[in-house]
This record gives C-alpha cells, structure tokens and sequence, in this order.
C-alpha cells in the first residue's frame, strides 16, 4: 500500500528520467522502469498509458508512430524541453525532500 502511494507521487518523474535517454514505446517503457529498479517497480497498463496521455496533453512528452522492431506500428514517447525544465525542478525538490528525511530518519537509527 505504501510503495503503491510513494509510486503515484513519482510516476511522471520517474518517466520523464528514463525518456531522457531516448524515445521509447509503452512496452519498452516498463520493461526498462522494471529492470532499472530491479523489479521494485512494476507499471501496469492502467498506471502508464494515463499518465503518458496526461504528459503529452501537458507538453512534457511528446508522441509519435513509428514502426516497432516486428515491423508493428507502435507510439513512441519523447521528452520535450518543457518536460525537461519540468524534470530539473522535481529532481530539485526531490533531493530537498530526501536530505531532509535522511536528517530525520537517521538521526532516529544513531
């Protein structure tokens, strides 16, 4: 329950760091999230393409077709630079928030 409230919080961080690499399509996107997080994180079609419709209606993504390595036609994601500008100030504010959970957390296990 917990991991599941501290995912939603994240989810449009977390995409916007891993489309920074480069474009990918929904499929690719959770097996990446997957295997970088060692299997911590696992989207679900409910969780992902909402919020990769969301991100693009908001200018952070962009999306376009092409074809997939079978030959498919998939939509492939990007990260545009308004979504990148986006991406510095949450990663920002993230490394505020975590130093000052880190301070109080482990100053409770000293």
């Amino acid at each position: 329950m917990y991991q599941k409230e501290l995912l939603k919080g994240n989810t449009e961080t977390l995409l916007l760091s891993l489309l920074t690499d480069e474009p990918m399509h929904g499929y690719r996107i959770v097996r990446e999230i997957e295997r970088r997080s060692s299997g911590y994180f696992q989207f679900k079609e409910g969780t992902l393409y909402p919020a990769l419709h969301r991100m693009e209606a908001a200018g952070l993504l962009s999306g376009y077709w092409g074809a997939g390595t079978t030959g498919t036609s998939r939509r492939y994601y990007s990260i545009t630079a308004k979504g990148r500008q986006v991406l510095e100030e949450r990663l920002e504010e993230w490394h505020r928030f975590s130093r000052a959970v880190n301070r109080i957390m482990l100053a409770w296990g000293s």
